[in-house]
This record gives structure tokens, C-alpha cells and sequence, in this order.
């Protein structure tokens, strides 16, 4: 398995630039030859220049989105009752329902026909009731043909995989670890406190990421340099740091800012 290779670019709204033609350009192949694509797709604020992008692209030349499958990473739970759980409420600023809906489908149907657009249908979550039919979905639809990846950067958490992940995981609920629960509090501010950010997750795992056809690893900011600095040391995949899953993906490639590229220490 080749090692990923790193590609530093000026800033984070460049690499969405760089993505957003090649996703845009891998999904007008797709739909040329009558294939489906089937998108990997994180929330927060590591995507946001490239779903962005891709938007503003499709506003200036529609293209058909309409056979496109968005597989989306994860989603917070909460108590269902007894032992289960249940989706957090989809109308939550926080939750990857409304995010994957308000700022991935809204945005990049709002220039296209009707009959262009991505249907409601094709935008996947896990289910908390059934968690291993989720990569079975997945297999039958011929698997992910790309994956956007983004990593946590306080413990290199990669969806909502914590450090001792098993390189063989697969889509399961987990027991969100604190430095998860902190960067995603971050990352979105309407949780208000670290104790309303939900304890457990409904999550792709290790192998669901490295079985992608094709990924790709967007690191920017200052505060994503350690994580970028653990990826380049790696030449595997190393259960301490999830993010590593990259080096064990067929195509596999870490796209970074300057800011992310400067060494951990750097001030």
C-alpha cells in the first residue's frame, strides 16, 4: 500500500477550489457513463470550503447531481428509552442531519433544475437500530468512490473513531471520547457547554474509510498541525491516532494548508 502523499496549498479556500473541480469533474464521468457516485461526506468546519466551492461551481454551470450518493460519516445519539438509542433531533444546528442538509444538498441543488438536483433519498446515514447494514449498503452500491476525510486535532479522531480503533472496525455505535466531545463543541458553538455535547455517536469505521476507492485527508489551520505532523510520520495505519486510516486507502492523499504545514512548535 502506497504511503498518502501531502499537497500543501495557500489556503483552506484553495483546497476547496482544487477538490470541488475534481469531485465535480469525477461525478460528470460517473454520470456519462450511466454509474452511480457515491460520495463519503464529514461534517463541521474541516469540508466547508469545498461544499462551498462545489456550490458556487454549480451556480455558474449546472451539471446533473441526480445519480450522486452522499454517504454521510456519522451522527450524534441520544437515549431512545432502555438500552437504545435514537438519531439527536434533525432540526439541532449541530446535528449532521441538518448540516449535511442545510449546508452539503441545500447549497449544492440550489442552482440546479429540478431534475439535476441530488435526490432527498440519496443522502445516507447509519442506522442506531442497524448499524451493520450500513456497509452493506455501501458494498452494494459498488462502494464509496470517494471519500472527503477530516481529522480531529487534538487526538486525531477520524469520524468519530477514538484512538484504539481497530484497523478492521466497521460502522458501530461509539462512546464518544471527551477530546471528541471538546473539538466538535468547537466546531459547533450552539452545543453551548461540553455537557450538551451527546456522549454517544453512530459512526463509519477504520476499514468502512480505507475500503474507498479514492480519499482524501483536508487538514487546515494552526490547530491541525500536530495531527498533519503524526499523518507524515506514519507510513501505516496506527490505532493511536485514527487519521492514519490514510495510508492504508488505495488512493489515498493529505491535502493541507500553509498554516497546518508549519511545524507543531511553530508560533
Amino acid at each position: 500500500m502506497p504511503r498518502a502523499t501531502v499537497r500543501v496549498f495557500p489556503s483552506p479556500d484553495a483546497i476547496g477550489e482544487h477538490l470541488a473541480e475534481r469531485l465535480l469533474a469525477r461525478i460528470e464521468t460517473a454520470r456519462a457513463s450511466g454509474a452511480r457516485f457515491v460520495l463519503g461526506c464529514p461534517t463541521g468546519r474541516t469540508p466547508r470550503p469545498t461544499y462551498g466551492a462545489m456550490a458556487r461551481r454549480l451556480a455558474k454551470k449546472p451539471q446533473d447531481l441526480s445519480r450522486v450518493v452522499l454517504v454521510m460519516m456519522d451522527e450524534y445519539l441520544v437515549r431512545a428509552g432502555g438500552e437504545g438509542f435514537d438519531y439527536a433531533p434533525p432540526d439541532k444546528p449541530w446535528s449532521c442531519h441538518h448540516f449535511a442538509r442545510a449546508e452539503i444538498a441545500d447549497c449544492l441543488n440550489a442552482g440546479l433544475a429540478p431534475a439535476q438536483r441530488l435526490p432527498p433519498e440519496s443522502l445516507w446515514f447509519p442506522d442506531p437500530h442497524h448499524p451493520d447494514a450500513y456497509d452493506a449498503s455501501i458494498a452494494e452500491l459498488g462502494g464509496i468512490d470517494f471519500f472527503i476525510l477530516a481529522s480531529g486535532a487534538s487526538d486525531g479522531h477520524v469520524a468519530f473513531n477514538p484512538p484504539g480503533s481497530a484497523r478492521g472496525s466497521r460502522t458501530r455505535i461509539i462512546q464518544l471520547s471527551e477530546e471528541t466531545r471538546r473539538d466538535n463543541l468547537q466546531t459547533f458553538p450552539a452545543f453551548g457547554a461540553l455537557a450538551n455535547v451527546p456522549s454517544h455517536g453512530i459512526s463509519v469505521g477504520i476499514d468502512t474509510i480505507a475500503s474507498a476507492k479514492e480519499s482524501a485527508m483536508i487538514v487546515w489551520g494552526s490547530g491541525k498541525r500536530l495531527t498533519l505532523s503524526r499523518m507524515q510520520r506514519a507510513v501505516r495505519y496506527e490505532p493511536d491516532w485514527p487519521a492514519t486510516v490514510i495510508h492504508e486507502c488505495r488512493i489515498g492523499e493529505i491535502l493541507a494548508d500553509t498554516d497546518a504545514a508549519e511545524p507543531p512548535d511553530a508560533s
